[in-house]
């Protein structure tokens, strides 16, 4: 092991720098999500729970690329705080997803900031960028 090769990790890993990347967009999004009381993965969760209808979060852990069991802990805090509800298993160990009016609530309010932090995230990195490389960051989380 030298050197060259550690710091080859830093400036070639796409692990590391998606990772870094990912957790400056997360901070970013929870900042502006703060005021609020939401994180930005919440966010995303109702958006797709209110958009998608999605029939079960297997379907829907699929659709996001998560862990399901990492999904059900994020939504079981969510249901806490009453702005989803978890159905009963049913067939297939399948369980609905439905937002609530309180969910429904800090949706409404939580767009408009998301909008905010879409517009500030692209002007950052610029438009061309964004629209070059937002495919490509799906292709990579659902690519085989």
């Amino acid at each position: 092991m030298n050197k060259e090769d550690l710091t080859d990790v830093f400036e070639n890993c796409p692990c590391f720098r998606a990772r870094a990347a990912a957790r400056r967009i997360t901070r970013d999004y929870d900042e502006a999500f703060k005021s609020i009381g939401i994180k930005s993965t919440q966010f995303t969760l109702l958006a797709i729970i209110k958009g998608k209808e999605p029939s079960s979060i297997t379907t829907m852990a699929d659709k996001l690329a998560m862990e399901r069991t990492s999904l059900i802990r994020t939504l079981e805090l969510m249901a806490e705080k009453g702005l989803i509800t978890l159905a009963e298993e049913g067939y297939r160990r399948e369980r609905k997803v439905q937002i609530t009016p309180k969910g429904d609530a800090i949706l409404a309010k939580a767009l408009p900031l998301w909008k905010q932090m879409q517009a500030s995230f692209v002007s950052r990195i610029g438009q061309e960028n964004w629209q070059a490389n937002k495919e490509l960051w799906l292709d990579i989380a659902f690519g085989d």
